[in-house]
């Protein structure tokens, strides 16, 4: 397997693709999002965990870039926010919460709204990320990354995408869109998940 020079990534977010360009610098292979890669493929997310959203997601680009005769990686995540007082919503539905066209800001306003009287020790929360590998011959691979904090009051910082500016690290005592790329990259749900990710690649290719 060691002719494998690329790794293509099953999103379309840009946010996303700076990040994981960044952890994944010294891998020494091509990373490319879907659009790069020339995939476009509608899938259906239908699993009830996070693992099984990211697997369902790179094996149906993997499938497509195998007919196209591409030997490559397949990486794909799935991630979200789950707060304990929402019985862990929106979790797997992060991304759809209140539908997938509305914006973040939107979106922040409602959950804090949500949890409007509710004291800090009950607005605990994670940002959880799974990322999952298909190799070319079929293998497949996850690993899970996560990091606590707890809902804020209100929106800060201007760093960060998604929910990152209600999430309220008290150990870093500020918010997640208010840490540098890559102070965020060091301890985000997605840097540990990759971070693991990268191990099992070095190992396999």
């Amino acid at each position: 397997m060691s002719n494998i020079n690329k790794i293509v990534f099953a999103t379309g977010n840009a946010g996303k693709m700076k990040e994981i360009r960044m952890i994944l610098a010294d891998i020494g292979m091509e990373i490319l999002s879907m659009k790069e890669a020339g995939v476009a493929v509608e899938v259906d997310e239908n699993g009830t965990t996070f693992e099984e959203n990211a697997v369902i997601k790179a094996a149906a680009i993997a499938e497509e870039l195998k007919a196209k005769g591409e030997n490559a990686i397949v990486l794909a995540d799935d991630s979200g926010l789950e707060i304990d007082y929402l019985n862990k919503e929106p979790g797997v539905y992060s991304a759809r919460y209140m539908g997938e066209d509305t914006s973040y800001h939107i979106k922040n306003a409602n959950l804090i709204e949500r949890l409007n009287g509710v004291p800090d020790e009950k607005r605990t929360a994670r940002f959880v990320c799974v990322i999952a590998a298909v190799m070319p011959d079929g293998k497949e691979y996850t690993t899970r990354g996560t990091i606590e904090g707890i809902i804020g009051y209100e929106e800060r910082g201007e760093n960060g995408f998604g929910y990152d500016p209600i999430f309220y690290l008290p150990e870093y005592k500020c918010y997640s869109a208010e840490l540098s790329p890559d102070e965020k990259n060091k301890i985000s749900h997605r840097g540990k998940a990759l971070e693991l990710m990268k191990d099992i690649l070095r190992k396999n290719v």
